[in-house]
């Protein structure tokens, strides 16, 4: 049937008579909108933003604009909202405030480099690096879970425990009862913990209920809850570990009050089993672990705690300032860093600390993804000839960050720096660093990007010999039971692994 009129429409669109004019406004609408997208990214993108993730930024705006750009939008922001980094900048004039009457530490002739490291790390983080310290370090896995027990059954006062992850269970259970008693005792117990780090592993409910049941205050950090008004970028996340009992002892590091398998199926099946290291420290700046707390409740809860866990005050207090240095004890700082903050507080750290380095540097990070930087600080530091080794696990439970760090091998190999693979089915996931004889760092933080911009971390840094000392016995121990990684070994590997190897490494850099 032939159609009586053109303006009364076509009853068929497929038999229609295509319309070149309007096909070609339409195209012409898209070309016009891809370019628009791709120009307000080159003004917005690289603001504040490193060149290498910047680059990975644009490239995926360029290739893929529209899914790029809504990419971006969920995830392109590295900070915190506003709001929480001004309650960190609060914070900051709190703890500056505080421990402005607090004196730099008199070094030993050819240890001033050490003060202009505690220099930076105190116009960064707010805390000073103080004296009079003690500290030890534990690298077995439940007797970690038992000294801190302990040590909450020790408290008189109140206990301050925040995790990444805190789940209940069958070797975790212990540690918990001690909170209960510790409840029961009239103690004031304060618990905080990253809600998708925690949400993410078998029983999060069940372990919520129960700390309900015991009587701790508790509060999920950087919640994810839209529906409650309560949003970040979800993969910014609290990856600190921290415990403080009366503001005198203190643990933090690596581990994470959870099994050592992570209760995760395929850790089971793998037989997978997490090797941590913690410190336990005593002494002033304990407070300073105090303060890192707080500020976090503070940005959680907009309420600073007072009474007994005075920001930076012992127990008894009443003027809340750091006590009188000690001389000829261990000298210890805080360094918390992480979105909150308006610089990469732990990156200049590392960074600074390998430049300063003259004879051996040894390094544990179980997910080693570095930025040019620091990359170039470690292999400048081992063209100098400063021995330099790195000790990372022979299998790990994140294949992309795996294949990631696996691509900087070959140019940390050709600049001399040996590197050591912890053996299966242990999963290295201490972070620690030691520096000559004088220096070491131990606590939260990976090297890796995510680490510097991403999460909330917390890293000690300790000058004294005996506990150097200590954590090269550690690394010897790890040395012990590697295999040493060859560069002739790590060219001969196949040609997918090095592919995936290069694709991990090109998405690591998307922050």
């Amino acid at each position: 049937m032939l159609l009586g009129s053109a303006d009364r429409g076509c009853v068929d669109r497929y038999l229609c008579p295509v319309d070149p004019t309007s096909i070609a406004l339409h195209a012409l609408g898209v070309d016009l909108v891809g370019v628009a997208v791709r120009l307000i990214a080159l003004l917005v993108v690289p603001v504040n933003r490193r060149p290498s993730s910047a680059m990975a930024w644009l490239l995926a705006i360029f290739l893929i604009p529209y899914v790029g750009i809504i990419a971006f939008l969920m995830i392109g922001n590295p900070k915190l909202p506003k709001h929480r980094r001004a309650q960190q900048r609060e914070i900051n004039g709190m703890l500056e405030v505080l421990t402005r009457d607090t004196p730099e530490l008199e070094l030993e002739p050819g240890q001033e480099w050490v003060g202009s490291i505690a220099r930076l790390n105190r116009n960064l983080g707010s805390l000073p690096m103080i004296g009079g310290n003690a500290a030890t370090l534990i690298e077995d896995y439940e007797d970690s879970l038992r000294q801190m027990a302990a040590a909450v059954d020790a408290a008189q006062n109140y206990v301050l425990c925040e995790f990444y992850i805190l789940s209940v269970d069958a070797t975790t259970r212990p540690f918990f009862d001690s909170l209960e008693r510790a409840v029961k005792r009239g103690l004031t117990v304060h618990v905080l913990f990253d809600h998708i780090g925690s949400k993410r592993v078998a029983g999060y409910r069940a372990t919520t209920r129960h700390l309900t049941a015991i009587g701790v205050e508790w509060r999920p950090m950087l919640p994810v809850m839209p529906l409650k008004g309560k949003y970040q970028r979800p993969d910014l996340r609290n990856h600190r570990k921290i415990l403080v009992l009366d503001g005198q002892v203190g643990f933090m590091g690596s581990l994470n009050l959870i099994d050592r398998s992570y209760n995760k199926k395929s850790n089971l099946r793998r037989g997978l089993k997490w090797q941590e290291l913690v410190t336990r420290v005593e002494g002033p700046v304990v407070q300073a672990m105090n303060a890192v707390f707080l500020s976090d409740w503070f940005s959680e809860t907009g309420v600073i705690l007072t009474g007994q866990a005075q920001l930076l005050a012992a127990p008894g207090s009443t003027v809340a300032r750091l006590p009188a240095l000690r001389p000829g004890d261990l000298d210890c700082q805080v360094v918390p860093s992480g979105p909150g903050f308006d610089n990469d507080n732990n990156l200049k750290l590392f960074n600074s600390l390998l430049y300063q380095a003259r004879r051996r540097v040894s390094i544990t990070s179980p997910y080693f993804v570095p930025d040019e930087s620091l990359i170039s600080a470690i292999t400048t530091a081992a063209e100098r000839g400063v021995a330099v080794e790195l000790f990372v696990g022979e299998v790990a439970d994140q294949p992309m960050v795996f294949h990631a760090q696996r691509s900087y091998y070959e140019v940390l190999l050709r600049a001399g720096v040996r590197i050591y693979l912890y053996p299966a089915p242990y999963i290295l996931h201490a972070k620690h660093m030691t520096i000559d004889d004088d220096l070491a760092v131990i606590g939260s933080s990976n090297m890796d990007m995510r680490s510097f911009g991403l999460n909330l971390e917390v890293t000690l840094m300790a000058s004294g010999r005996s506990y150097v000392d200590a954590m090269r016995g550690v690394e010897d121990n790890y040395r012990a039971v590697s295999r040493e990684l060859t560069l002739d070994e790590h060219l001969n590997q196949g040609i997918l692994t090095r592919l995936f190897d290069n694709l991990a490494r090109l998405t690591s850099a998307l922050q």
